[in-house]
């Protein structure tokens, strides 16, 4: 079974106008369907306004559909008694990390989710003491998050969440306020939570290199998903992304580029190692 599974998903806001008449806007999402396995690594890519952002807030119910159904772990996101299990299931990280930061100090702060679900004293401490190991912040547990870098703020935020042990965890643009130290940091844990403890994880980003380990990818525009496959099925197709207005890995534009001044070379190149292994080939 799915982790999570979408079918056709409709999202429209409601507003009121001066006079009180409800304002229905056009569909945001419009007929989405996206699956994840358990163990499974999504990214979702898409320019701002494509609706990426609104279908990561339908995952834990942070947003209901408008028509259409959205199941987590089997459970319909619209039936009520299932909220908590639903929100246990899938953990939400976002951009900034001092919004999910309330903690004086970082055990305190991954502390507080398992302490808000009831737990023993010795039981929240144990899934502090797993989470902190887990995103490798051990050393600054006594800190406070506030004196941290980016990165590290965003660890901590990962920890607090997988504290709570979900089994998926949704990632909207968790690395977009992050220099490119700290988006190597938090890519690196999100990947060996990945692998290593078999959490599902969607990732919504900009930056196309944080794709290319995923399972599948999935791009959206206007509210619906307009290209799925293997990160090189994706990727390779680079007249079709730029016509969405998104990128491609940098060692993908430079193998495209050479391809259309008449080098014979791979299309589907997705990192600069594989890009100069390429060019060393070419040159025997």
């Amino acid at each position: 079974m799915d982790i999570i599974r979408t079918e056709n998903l409709i999202s429209r806001f409601v507003d009121t106008d001066d006079e009180g008449r409800e304002i229905v806007s056009e569909k945001v999402l419009d007929g989405v369907n996206i699956s994840a396995k358990q163990g499974e690594f999504i990214a979702i890519l898409g320019h701002n306004g494509s609706g990426k952002s609104t279908f990561a807030k339908h995952l834990n119910a942070l947003l209901y559909p408008t028509e259409g159904t959205v199941l987590v772990n089997g459970k319909d996101t619209a039936a009520e008694e299932e909220l908590w299990d639903i929100r246990q299931t899938v953990g939400m990280i976002f951009q900034n990390p001092d919004n999910q930061i309330i903690g004086n100090i970082v055990e305190e702060d991954i502390g507080f989710g398992p302490e808000n679900m009831g737990l023993k004293c010795e039981d929240i401490w144990e899934r502090v003491n797993q989470a902190i190991q887990l995103v490798d912040m051990e050393k600054h547990r006594y800190k406070s998050p506030h004196s941290l870098s980016g990165g590290q703020k965003q660890r901590v935020a990962i920890a607090g969440i997988l504290a709570m042990k979900p089994k998926c965890m949704v990632m909207d643009e968790p690395t977009a306020m992050l220099d490119p130290v700290g988006r190597k940091e938090v890519l690196s844990t999100v990947l060996e939570l990945n692998k290593k403890e078999n959490v599902t994880i969607i990732l919504i980003t900009h930056h196309m290199e944080e794709v290319i380990n995923a399972d599948r990818v999935f791009v959206m525009n206007e509210g619906k998903v307009v290209m799925e496959g293997t990160p090189r099925e994706i990727f390779v197709q680079v007249e079709k992304m730029k016509g969405y207005h998104l990128d491609v890995p940098q060692a993908t534009e430079i193998a495209y580029r050479l391809k259309l001044k008449g080098i014979d070379i791979r299309e589907d190149i997705l990192t600069m190692d594989e890009l100069a292994e390429e060019i060393a080939a070419l040159k025997r």
